[in-house]
């Protein structure tokens, strides 16, 4: 049972209604938070205390068993209209800082979230300290939303600011992917089955593919999405911290103080490109106008909010090898993108096939770890076709998880608050991670803004551009999940 006050700035925004009020709520009804918590939003309207409340039973609805429930957990949530420039705001912030702690005996413990633009952090930690609400009583812990930094040189200057009120202990930058059920499942499927735990290396391994498609547009988000692109939107922080995972050494335990090092690791020893490896093998694309089942969707350069003349990249592919003994030179290749066939987020390691005796093709074996929407994995073996014949034919073991276990699954944002709560740093991004994605994601994106690689163009609905493909035909493989065959196959894809 936890005792804290947890401050939420950006308390009127779409993040803080539609995932933190829930998960505050499933960790209330599971009695992580009982009653010695209550919880302060903060946002520049000028809410009451009895409207705040409204809006927080608005956004657990769905959630609660009784109205009584929702309400004695409403009750414990009280509102501040705030200016975060503002001094004084900040000395009225403390008093009722101070009233709530004495009030739910929380023995000073605070959380802060910050869910609102990156450009007020600083500012909010600065103040957090001058007026002293950041004051040495108690646990105190920052919770910050991607994207931290939107390269190296501006991360450098918030991890800076940040540090002059909270040390690296303190600072949970989240990434809500690392919260997700099957993300923390690839830990237990490395980690917990001898079978491949020994053969998780270059000598069985031929190359791992992550993948994670969209199959929707930018929608609402295009002025931010314009400034920001495919690589920095996913990338730098999604995709780079599951191949961590994917890449690390066995950890002596799991434990924050193992894995992480081990995380930091790979992320240290990805092999930086120059601008000749750049555009061999990293490709950016662009959705123009296409249609997939009988639906058309237009192009982006005509979404609202972007630039007719945008050259962002709405899809990003390439390859990154990760420079330890472990990994030399195996192929982690990735994929992201806007208006792809279908959405799904999915890992495939394929495993190497150089040993086979019959004069027939054999499949390799796969592995893969699916993420969303569906959760669970497959195992693709060989075994004999029934028949007077021996023909080998590839045989998938699959799991997913049942509608049942799902729904009693924490979601992301309430397992990863419960880390917080807990002083749990493992799923969080340390500064180094952080350092060492925006060194290289630099090199590519300095690159790709120079105008020195060329943009690729792919319809909407279709896996990206040919070049995607293309490259891992270089490398002698295909990418294994491709959703567009079936709708090509069907003539539902132009």
């Amino acid at each position: 049972m936890s005792k804290v006050v947890i401050t939420i700035f950006g308390a009127s925004g779409d993040l803080a209604k539609r995932k933190l009020y829930p998960s505050l709520f499933r960790l209330y009804k599971s009695g992580i938070l009982a009653e010695n918590f209550a919880v302060i939003g903060t946002a520049r309207r000028p809410w009451t205390k009895a409207y705040f409340e409204g809006v927080v039973l608005e956004s657990i609805s769905d959630l609660a068993v009784s109205e009584a429930q929702a309400k004695a957990f409403a009750a414990h949530f009280y509102y501040q209209s705030h200016d975060v420039q503002d001094a004084e705001h900040y000395a009225t912030l403390k008093k009722l800082q101070d009233e709530l702690s004495d009030t739910y005996q929380t023995e000073h413990n605070k959380v802060f979230f910050l869910a609102m633009a990156p450009e007020f952090f600083g500012t909010i930690a600065d103040h957090l300290k001058s007026e002293q609400i950041v004051d040495g009583q108690g646990f105190e812990r920052l919770i910050i939303e991607k994207p931290f930094g939107t390269d190296l040189e501006t991360a450098k200057q918030l991890n800076q600011a940040l540090s002059e009120t909270f040390n690296e202990n303190q600072i949970f930058r989240i990434d809500h992917y690392l919260g997700k059920e099957m993300i923390q499942n690839i830990f237990a499927v490395r980690f917990a089955n001898i079978l491949f735990e020994h053969v998780w290396n270059k000598a069985f391994i031929d190359n791992i593919q992550i993948t994670f498609a969209e199959s929707i547009g930018v929608e609402d988000r295009g002025g931010y999405y314009d400034q920001s692109g495919a690589l920095k939107d996913m990338v730098q922080n999604h995709i780079l911290q599951v191949l961590s995972i994917l890449a690390m050494d066995k950890p002596a335990s799991f434990s924050s103080a193992d894995v992480l090092p081990e995380k930091i690791k790979v992320l240290e020893s990805l092999r930086l490109p120059d601008e000749q490896a750049i555009n061999a093998n990293f490709i950016r694309g662009q959705y123009q106008a296409g249609q997939i089942n009988n639906q058309d969707y237009q192009a982006y350069i005509d979404e609202p909010s972007v630039a007719p003349q945008s050259k962002t990249e709405t899809f990003a592919s390439g390859v990154f090898f990760v420079d330890t003994d472990r990994f030399q030179d195996v192929p982690f290749f990735f994929r992201t993108g806007k208006r792809l066939t279908e959405k799904g987020t999915r890992i495939n390691i394929i495993f190497k096939n150089n040993a086979n005796i019959f004069e027939q093709t054999v499949t390799p074996n796969i592995l893969t770890i699916y993420i969303q929407p569906t959760e669970g994995f497959s195992l693709q073996v060989n075994g004999k076709e029934v028949g007077k014949h021996f023909s080998i034919e590839p045989v998938k073991l699959d799991f997913r998880h049942d509608a049942d276990a799902l729904g009693n699954s924490p979601e992301a944002y309430e397992k990863l608050i419960y880390d917080v709560l807990n002083g749990d740093v493992t799923n969080f991004s340390r500064w180094q991670e952080v350092k060492a994605s925006w060194t290289l994601i630099d090199k590519i994106v300095n690159t790709w803004q120079a105008d020195k690689a060329p943009l690729h163009y792919y319809p909407a609905g279709s896996m990206g551009p040919v070049e995607s493909f293309s490259l891992l035909e270089k490398y002698d493989t295909n990418w294994i999940w491709q959703p567009d065959v079936w709708y090509r196959e069907r003539d539902l894809l132009k």
